[in-house]
């Protein structure tokens, strides 16, 4: 963009609020969407690790829960066949 910055006349002008990643400060300011690419990316970045470890836990917990459904059936069918031999 070889061009003088012409504000908030321009589509790419954005205001931008929240946290840096990178140094935690709070930010609260307008610029180029270009300049914020970096800092969007890397914010993607830590959401997307943050959102693999959620699913992993869950993945987890899904396989426990399945275990324990699995031992429950099958005492339930051992209990069930000895019945049936027995009578």
């Amino acid at each position: 963009m070889k061009k003088d910055c012409i504000g908030l006349q321009c589509a790419w002008f954005t205001q931008m609020r929240g946290h840096n990643p990178n140094t935690g400060k709070e930010v609260d300011e307008w610029s180029c969407a270009m300049t914020w690419l970096p800092i969007l990316l890397i914010e993607n970045s830590q959401q997307q690790r943050s959102t693999g470890a959620a699913v992993e836990s869950f993945r987890n917990e899904m396989v426990k829960a399945n275990e324990s459904s699995q031992q429950a059936l099958l005492a339930m069918a051992a209990k069930q066949s000895v019945l049936e031999i027995t009578e």
